[in-house]
């Protein structure tokens, strides 16, 4: 009964955090800035007029060719034309590669355009205002993040005498140099397993090195491999890798000499043999960037590992009274030990996955959310601490849960459901902060494909289960476990206080998100639910019927969720920051910079155990406080309690998706990430 109870809570926590996310938030600086450009703005009638869609990346950002390799996605058009317009193919100009931990990217670093063709009908009137609008997404990345960006642009033209002015046709000839070349004779390739050499049609007296063969036909090739190429008579071959064997014809682009370029159509045929070896854009070549030191492998292997510190993290203190109860119950039947420690793990990777790739999906939709968002909203707060306020009174011995309580004999059913569900609620309450090794893990899930981003999350869910599947398929390990007793029934109602902690923790949490309203509105429903939960211990003693406290309960939890949603709440104003500390400003940190000014910028959130513990055991001490006045350095506090897109993106920058992050600027020098770890030496070091 109340195991069906949870899963509706869990349930709605996401709902309502999906629904919560997708508010439109506040304009965001562009690192990609788009707009649209026209030949002419008085095109004669019939012409055909071309338009450029500018990209401009800010240094260290960029954006994507047609296809955009292993990673990104490239620029989409939606165009709103005037009747009788028709837009023409995008045209795209020869892009370069970028490697990032081993996934190959085809973008631009630098300002660039793309040109489409649009044919003005002939039947257009002299004098006649053609509004030409377009809706433009597309995804502007660093080495370190993936931002989805958009822009609905426009141009009015009206139609003319088609005169072209000297200065926009030599920009537009310039936007037309950087485009591919058609080639005029179709290319061969051939199939040897997974290798595929393209012959191309190439004048031997033509120079060609550095080449470099972009497939735009998708899902083909493999993007990251090495290629090679050679030259014999008048054919240029280059050998790459595909996924798998494929017929018909292919698309392509070869890159070569100074980013010229030519279109390629390729059907099966003979490739010829023999020839000259040519450079190719391989390894180290300074068009393709620096590979990051860490391949994909390593970056799971730090999710996993990240998972695992996450164990001994503030984080996870207060599920400690569920995860005790769990080691308990494995100190028993070998077979239900090892079945509850799959369905523990089993719900800790589903519930991260969920999470992860609610993240991702609402990034894609262009809002600016981290990790851990699902605790900046007051309604999922809400939820949570119903929730937890359940839990409590169920180790207290107030009612009984079938699958979690861990006094009473349990089927198989009922344990692997309530281990499921016990890994589900450790996820959720266990994830917010960061520890060491997973913020990098997570940073990196923001820039990887959907799908290797999801198995970054469903590692760091394997490592934070990975103790209890050790204990349950390790006799050595099991065995010194204590057996089930008597005990257990006073060691759970001892874990009733952790966890009476946690609910006063979320409630104070709805405070500082929701100030009084949220706090009378939770205080009320938490009242409520305890009232019933008593009621329902009473009839499951007396084995009388108890549908109707259930679906009070059920009520009670709909209730509050919609009340919280809809009725007008006031937050409580930001606390003034402390011992001489600013608020974080982005404008304000480059100022004290330029001045050379030592700066020590930290975020930190109030649902982050693991920030309030670093504040309390190092950043709030006198000795760091007297060593930052003698050396003149002044702290800066980011307060990312409630969603904050300056913080997200800034966050993002260096790699990180959620809180905690130290960073220590010293005078006129490069930025130092600090462990997210803190130490009264390691601030005071920072003097010296």
């Amino acid at each position: 009964m109340m195991l069906r109870l949870c899963r509706l809570i869990l349930a709605l926590c996401v709902a309502t955090g999906m629904a919560h996310a997708q508010v439109p938030a506040a304009a965001a600086p562009q690192y990609v800035r788009a707009s649209i450009e026209a030949e002419t703005r008085s095109p004669a009638p019939g012409d055909v007029v071309t338009v450029a869609i500018v990209m401009d990346p800010k240094p260290g950002w960029h954006d994507y060719w047609v296809n955009p390799g292993d990673a990104g996605t490239p620029l989409e058009l939606a165009w709103q034309l005037p009747a009788g317009i028709q837009p023409g193919p995008l045209r795209a100009p020869v892009p370069e590669t970028l490697i990032v931990s081993g996934f190959m990217n085809h973008i631009y670093k630098s300002k660039h355009a793309f040109l489409v063709d649009l044919k003005i009908p002939n039947d257009a009137i002299v004098g006649q205002n053609l509004d030409i609008k377009v809706d433009a997404r597309w995804s502007a990345c660093s080495d370190l993040v993936c931002v989805p960006e958009s822009a609905t642009l426009s141009v009015p033209l009206t139609v003319g005498a088609g005169s072209i002015g000297k200065p926009d046709r030599t920009r537009f000839d310039a936007w037309r140099s950087a485009l591919p070349v058609p080639l005029d004779r179709k290319a061969r390739y051939a199939l040897q397993g997974n290798r595929i050499d393209i012959a191309i049609p190439y004048p031997r007296s033509a120079d060609a090195s550095r080449v470099w063969f972009f497939a735009q036909s998708e899902n083909l090739f493999r993007y990251a491999a090495p290629q090679s190429a050679r030259r014999t008579g008048d054919w240029l071959i280059v050998s790459s890798e595909v996924k798998e064997p494929f017929a018909g014809e292919i698309e392509g682009l070869l890159r070569f000499n100074d980013a010229q370029g030519l279109d390629v159509r390729a059907t099966p045929g003979d490739i010829p043999t023999g020839g000259a070896a040519i450079s190719v854009l391989g390894k180290g070549a300074a068009i393709e960037g620096q590979e990051t030191p860490f391949s994909f492998g390593w970056i799971l292997a730090f999710s996993v590992l990240g998972g695992l510190l996450l164990n001994l993290m503030p984080c996870v203190f207060p599920i400690l009274g569920l995860k005790a109860l769990s080691l308990a119950k494995m100190g028993g039947d070998e077979g239900e030990a090892r079945r509850d420690a799959v369905a523990y793990t089993v719900g800790i990777v589903l519930s991260c996955l969920v999470l992860g790739g609610i993240m991702l999906a609402l990034r894609t939709a262009g809002e600016e959310v981290g990790w851990a968002f699902q605790l900046q909203d007051p309604a999922i707060v809400l939820l949570l601490l119903l929730l937890m306020i359940a839990v409590t009174a169920n180790l207290a011995g107030l009612f009984e849960i079938g699958g979690i309580g861990a006094g009473e004999k349990l089927t198989r059913k009922g344990g692997m459901s309530g281990s499921f569900w016990t890994g589900v609620l450790a996820a959720v309450v266990a994830t917010p902060c960061t520890g060491p090794f997973m913020a990098a893990a997570m940073g990196a899930a923001l820039l990887l494909p959907a799908t290797l981003a999801l198995l970054i999350f469903a590692g760091l869910g394997f490592g934070l289960a990975l103790p209890f599947l050790a204990i349950a398929f390790i006799p050595l390990l099991r065995k010194r476990l204590p057996r089930p007793g008597p005990w257990m029934i006073r060691f759970r109602q001892w874990m009733a206080v952790p966890m009476a902690l946690t609910s006063l923790a979320l409630l104070w949490l709805l405070y500082q998100l929701a100030g009084f309203s949220g706090v009378l509105i939770g205080g009320t429903a938490a009242l409520i639910l305890l009232s019933r939960l008593f009621e329902l211990g009473r009839k499951q003693k007396s084995d009388a019927p108890r549908k109707i406290v259930v679906a009070a309960i059920l009520g009670i939890t709909i209730a509050a969720m919609l009340i919280i949603d809809n009725v007008p709440i006031l937050a409580p104003a930001p606390q003034p920051v402390k011992n001489g500390s600013l608020a974080f400003d982005e404008e304000q940190l480059a100022a004290l910079r330029a001045e050379g000014k030592p700066v020590f910028l930290y975020f930190t959130a109030d649902w982050c155990v693991t920030c309030k513990v670093n504040e309390k055991a190092a950043i709030d001490r006198k000795e760091t406080n007297a060593a930052f006045a003698k050396a003149g350095i002044q702290t800066m506090v980011g307060d990312y309690t409630r969603r904050d897109p300056d913080i997200t993106r800034f966050l993002a920058k260096y790699g990180r998706s959620g809180v905690p992050l130290y960073v220590y600027y010293p005078p006129n020098a490069d930025a130092r990430l600090l462990p997210q770890i803190l130490t009264v030496d390691d601030l005071t070091a920072l003097s010296q």
